[in-house]
């Protein structure tokens, strides 16, 4: 048995960070043709403005989702290292593959 004792704040909140850009731009993706083929069915609207709003979420929702997720991960990782202080940290059985 292995014990998760500590965990690096900023190396988890950058990983984090990646993780939820990388969904923020999925999300961003589907949202924006969301967007560009609805807004042409609404009354008084563009395609144009649809579109551009659509290319507003693809930047918007990376940006958004990455900062949120690296301001997460970092504020689990430090509550994790307080946690662990005092009941212990997470118990794993590692194996060795060579």
């Amino acid at each position: 048995m292995k014990e998760v004792k500590k965990l690096d704040v900023m190396s988890v909140a950058v990983v984090t960070c990646i993780i939820y850009a990388v969904i923020g731009l999925i999300i961003g993706i589907f949202v924006g043709l969301f967007a560009g083929m609805f807004s042409a069915f609404l009354p008084g609207n563009s395609p144009r403005f649809g579109m551009g709003l659509g290319m507003v979420m693809i930047i918007l929702y990376p940006l958004m989702l990455g900062f949120f997720g690296f301001i997460g991960g970092a504020l689990g990782a430090f509550i994790y290292n307080l946690v662990a202080k005092w009941v212990g940290g997470i118990k794993m059985e590692l194996i060795d593959l060579v």
